[in-house]
């Protein structure tokens, strides 16, 4: 039978100091033991790229060159359709970071709809429709929705190599 199990160790903060439009800051959490949510950014390996980051369900993450690391999203309606961004459910406001992910390069970024979508150093973070199952990268260096898309290291670095 599945079994749901609560999210712990997610806190959430509120700063009057921080601008209501974005939140593009650093700083990020370790995740609690026992607990994946999917908005959780951590590493896996795949073929041919290594460790690279993924969700919290173990989906490689990617980011898109037209973002120019600048901690906004250029990917909306159809892009987001098949390049969906990695969001922040309602009433959570700090990404969660775990393996080799390192919580101090997380950040968010606040989309056109005013949810929060999970930043690493600077790039925005988007999951890939293609993939349906940990250790695929099926869009790595795809050139699709205007640009080319990348998997990222655990030090915040594009990685272009293909994977196998």
């Amino acid at each position: 039978a599945a079994s749901t199990i609560p999210s712990r160790g997610v806190v959430t903060t509120s700063s009057p100091s921080a601008p209501a439009t974005s939140t593009t800051g650093r700083g990020g959490q370790r995740a609690a033991a026992g607990t994946s949510p999917y908005y959780e950014v951590k590493t896996g390996t795949v073929s041919g790229l290594g460790t690279v980051l993924v969700n919290g369900q173990g989906l490689t993450l990617y980011m898109f060159v037209p973002d120019h690391q600048r901690g906004r999203s250029t990917c909306y309606n159809a892009c987001a359709s098949s390049w969906p961004p990695l969001r922040l459910p309602t009433g959570v406001t700090i990404p969660v970071a775990a393996g080799k992910a390192e919580a101090s390069l997380l950040g968010t970024t606040t989309r056109k709809d005013g949810g929060l979508e999970v930043t690493y150093n600077g790039w925005p973070l988007y999951l890939w429709v293609g993939d349906g199952a940990p250790g695929q990268a099926t869009g790595q260096g795809i050139n699709g929705s205007g640009g080319y898309w990348y998997v990222l290291s655990p030090k915040g670095g594009v990685i272009k190599a293909k994977s196998k």
